[in-house]
């Protein structure tokens, strides 16, 4: 059984850079794979391996500033989620492209699993789902508005374009999947003026690893970013299958349908791919079945 481990901490990093190296031999020496990221607000990342290999790495995470109370959510994967291991800095753990947005200056109210269905019940709340809009197709909290954005960058622009629909007063619950963009999303809220804000901490993970499938008000799967591409209640692994050829999620219905091809077509798509295209999709779908015989990874495999 292999142990899956996501992560996130808001802190100050004065220089990522000079975290990478320490942090990736770490991470190489315990047999660990998946990606971190670094930057001047913190880290966030998954990452997959022996439980030990897991254990020593969040030892050596926890020793970085700020990180003492790392927040971790656990899960397990009976296949490798991921193919190799990246320690990356960037301008942004997340990227929401406003650079004045700091939610070490301030966020929403962290509301627990266990608290969540009594706020997002509540008529007036507005709970708003702060994933893409493929992540919300797999599964999403009943009643939650869906932005429709394609990526976190979009997110202030559909706001400032909603505004009305969001007075000062109005009490807004945001969550994503494991907690760090609906956090970011209530400070940029709060910038924007909006004050009775909260957050799921820990996101949709963490629900559906508390909150009992008899009392859960989560409808489908949670889109995770690895080779196990959805999970359910009690972090179980989901129905859902990677197309590799747009690299978007593909439900059993979508795989029933003609226009799925494994490794080459679904039914999103399909119309958008020409013959050229599908033909090298299938023979790099054929070398990844040619290296699984010989129990080899292949990069055609990869999403990580």
């Amino acid at each position: 059984m292999i142990q899956v481990a996501a992560l996130y901490r808001f802190t100050r990093f004065p220089d990522p850079e000079a975290l990478r190296p320490p942090l990736l031999a770490a991470c190489t020496a315990h047999g660990i794979k998946g990606t971190l990221l670094l930057a001047n607000e913190g880290i966030n990342g998954t990452i997959a391996g022996p439980a030990q290999g897991i254990a020593a790495v969040l030892d050596h995470i926890r020793t970085l500033p700020g990180c003492a109370d790392l927040d971790v959510k656990y899960s397990h994967a009976d296949t490798p989620p991921f193919h190799r291991m990246k320690v990356r800095p960037k301008r942004e753990i997340v990227t929401m492209g406003e650079p004045d947005i700091d939610p070490l200056d301030g966020v929403g109210h962290y509301v627990a699993a266990e608290d969540w269905n009594a706020l997002i019940a509540d008529p007036d709340t507005l709970v708003i789902d702060t994933r893409n809009d493929y992540e919300v197709a797999v599964g999403t909290f009943a009643g939650a508005l869906d932005p429709k954005t394609q990526s976190f960058r979009d997110f202030p622009a559909w706001f400032r374009a909603n505004r009305d629909r969001i007075a000062p007063t109005t009490k807004v619950a945001m969550f994503c999947t494991g907690g760090i963009r609906c956090e970011k999303a209530t400070a940029f809220l709060k910038a924007e003026g909006v004050g009775d804000v909260h957050h799921l901490r820990g996101g949709i993970l963490k629900y559906l690893e508390t909150v009992p499938a008899a009392e859960s008000l989560w409808q489908g799967e949670c889109f995770v970013f690895d080779e196990r591409v959805a999970v359910g209640h009690g972090l179980a692994p989901g129905t859902h299958a990677l197309c590799r050829a747009c690299r978007m999620p593909v439900s059993p219905a979508d795989r029933a349908s003609p226009r799925f091809v494994e490794g080459v077509s679904c039914p999103a798509c399909h119309a958008t791919r020409d013959a050229d295209q599908r033909a090298g999709y299938a023979e790099r779908h054929r070398q990844v079945r040619l290296a699984e015989a010989r129990g080899q990874p292949h990069v055609g495999a990869r999403r990580d």
